[in-house]
Formats: structure tokens, sequence, C-alpha cells
């Protein structure tokens, strides 16, 4: 077997390819690192996160500001979104927020680690197009159950 080595995949066989992340699903993960990591979050933590190298993440992180992405920060400082333009706010009363917590909570402990990890990103989407009091809650609530 032959050796290649394949951008941003690292080194692997030709019969173990990976395919390298289109840049909008790559973007779309950075968005993600961004609303679920603690902020402000190291470039460094962001190229982990999107497979990039940080010179590449810097270009990102430019071009979703370009876009609209409201994200402050800059180099040797951290990132923090804040404000995800992306999703509506949402308008969940208190009762909806403690069903969609346990729910969600509920998955993480039972289920297998991709559905976990699911209902971990899913949690952090809901919080991120809260006004921040509600996301308070839903934080008070999430360690609660």
């Amino acid at each position: 077997m032959v050796s290649i080595c394949y951008p941003l995949c690292g080194s692997h066989t030709a019969s173990s390819r990976q395919e390298v992340m289109s840049r909008p699903e790559r973007l779309f993960r950075l968005l993600n690192a961004l609303r679920v990591l603690p902020k402000p979050v190291t470039a460094a933590r962001l190229a982990i996160e999107t497979e990039v190298s940080e010179r590449t993440l810097y270009r990102d992180i430019e071009s979703l500001r370009a876009g609209g992405a409201l994200i402050d920060g800059a180099p040797g400082l951290g990132y923090a979104l804040t404000e995800d333009s992306a999703l509506p706010p949402q308008t969940f009363d208190r009762i909806e927020m403690e069903a969609l917590v346990v729910g969600l909570s509920d998955v993480r402990q039972r289920g297998d680690p991709r559905l976990a990890q699911a209902a971990d990103s899913a949690l952090a989407k809901i919080a991120a197009t809260l006004p921040k009091r509600l996301q308070r809650q839903i934080l008070h609530a999430t360690h609660m159950v």
C-alpha cells in the first residue's frame, strides 16, 4: 500500500483516505464551536475543532465576520460569538425549557456517544438563540439535571 498525505487529514494510506472537509462545512463547524465552547475560545482550540491551521482559522473568522457573524476577539485574546444571527430568538417559557433540558439530558445519559454529543450540540444551538436571562436559566437547569 502506498502512503499518501492529504491536506487537513494527516497521513493516510490510499485505502483509508478521508475526505477533506468542505469550506462551508468547516465554517459551520467553526460557528458551532463558538456557540458551544467556553468563551473566549483561543485560536489554537478553534483550529483543533475545525481541523485547520491557525492561519486558515483567522481567514475563516474574517469570512464569517464579512458574512455578518458578530465575533468579538483578536489573535492572542480569544474569540466569542456575541450574537447568533443565523437563528431567530426563541420564545420558550420556563416549563418548555425544562422539558428540553430534561429530555436532552436523558439522551446524554442513556444514548450512545454520538447521540450524547448531538444532544449537547442541540442544547447549545437552542441556548445560543435565547436572550441572556433564559440562557442563564438553561445553564442552571443543565447543572441541576
